[in-house]
């Protein structure tokens, strides 16, 4: 298939393969949060949500930024070109099978 396994896919992949952070992108898909709010939402302790907000960075699924009246909160919002990867991925993954599955429907079509 035509993206590269030196891409970052792999480690994104790892990383929704967690249902928290899975449940962490589908909340961001609606926009920045703050980290705390992210915590409560999800009902993870801060250490948690810390672990997994930096895993989430750490592949590039989200950035974090810092508002300017206050540094200590945190901001985290979605990057959309990992999804986008993730996306072109399974998009094709999806024609290999349905032309896999075409064909085998058609051998079976002209064996009976």
């Amino acid at each position: 298939m035509g993206v590269s396994p030196s891409s970052g896919l792999d480690r994104t992949l790892a990383a929704l393969a967690e249902p928290s952070r899975r449940r962490t992108v589908d909340l961001l898909a609606a926009g920045p949060r703050a980290a705390g709010d992210l915590a409560r939402e999800l009902g993870l302790t801060p250490p948690a949500m810390s672990r997994h907000l930096r895993a989430l960075k750490a592949c590039g699924l989200v950035e974090e930024t810092h508002p300017e009246f206050d540094a200590r909160v945190r901001i985290y919002a979605l990057r959309r070109e990992p999804i986008a990867e993730l996306k072109a991925w399974l998009a094709e993954a999806e024609d290999l099978w349905v032309e896999q599955l075409a064909a085998f429907k058609a051998h079976l079509e002209t064996d009976r």
